[in-house]
């Protein structure tokens, strides 16, 4: 797949690119079809975090592309795996997870200032997230990114989105998450508005967060498709990960060669 002028160039350069238009109405009817049957089932690692708000609900939930087909097609086929590949330099991306994120109207949760990466038991510079919107995302509820911040050596500890505390209270390697002023102090922050058929590309290290809908009739319905590059290896946290994937017979260093994590080959 063709990505508009520079995409690559800005991803490396920036841990984040919108590509505008890049998905089909057949590619968003399918994923849409996949968020309302996991939102009928939601699977054993989903999570409510607002579930007692007037009118307001934030939910989640993820790894559940192997129950609902319309994730894994979207998955492993067409435009999601091919343009991963394009932003990680490979020509075998392989699929990490998808994570759905629904905010109902009035949703007062925020999605918190963090970066992807330590939630994971991954290492690597390789990777992508694929933030797909089902709904338009105005300037208001939008995704905020700080710009090269996949770049900066500062690792955080990270915090639960249920109340914002750190998993562990320290880690060799890692800080506690300091002030939003100071995060927002390590470089621009960009808002990331979008309509169906864009794609918030973003690297696993990158900072992000979100406000909620409060405020605003709007329904926010995103799923998030991550995929991993050819340097990326396999490695134990000292706090349970999120998504909570087991070693399965994975040792530190070893690639993701495993049932779970699908290699899409792209030529």
């Amino acid at each position: 797949m063709v990505l508009p002028a520079g995409s690559t160039e800005t991803y490396r350069r920036d841990g984040v690119v919108v590509l505008r238009g890049v998905l089909s109405p057949t590619d968003l009817e399918t994923i849409s079809r996949g968020v309302d049957a996991n939102l009928a089932a939601p699977g054993p690692w989903s999570n409510d975090y607002a579930p007692g708000e007037s009118g307001g609900r934030f939910f989640d939930d993820y790894v559940n592309w192997g129950r609902i087909d319309e994730f894994r097609r979207a998955a492993l086929q067409g435009a999601l795996p091919a343009i991963a590949g394009e932003l990680t330099g490979t020509s075998s991306p392989r699929f990490f997870h998808e994570h759905v994120l629904v905010k109902e109207p009035g949703t007062v949760t925020v999605t918190p200032w963090h970066h992807d990466d330590p939630y994971y038991g991954v290492e690597g510079m390789d990777n992508v997230s694929l933030w797909v919107p089902l709904d338009p995302v105005p300037p208001a509820v939008a995704l905020r990114c700080i710009v090269g911040s996949h770049l900066v050596a500062r690792r955080f500890i990270p915090n639960r989105f249920v109340d914002d505390s750190p998993y562990v209270a320290a880690a060799d390697g890692f800080e506690t998450f300091p002030s939003s002023a100071e995060l927002e102090a390590i470089g621009d922050t960009i808002v990331c508005p979008a309509e169906p058929g864009d794609i918030v590309a973003f690297h696993f290290r990158t900072l992000h967060g979100a406000p909620g809908t409060e405020g605003h009739p709007l329904r926010r319905r995103v799923v998030s498709f991550r995929y991993v590059g050819d340097d990326v290896r396999w490695v134990t946290r000292p706090w349970r990960t999120s998504p909570p994937f087991e070693p399965e017979g994975l040792a530190d260093g070893d690639l993701l060669d495993d049932v779970r994590f699908p290699l899409v080959r792209l030529d």
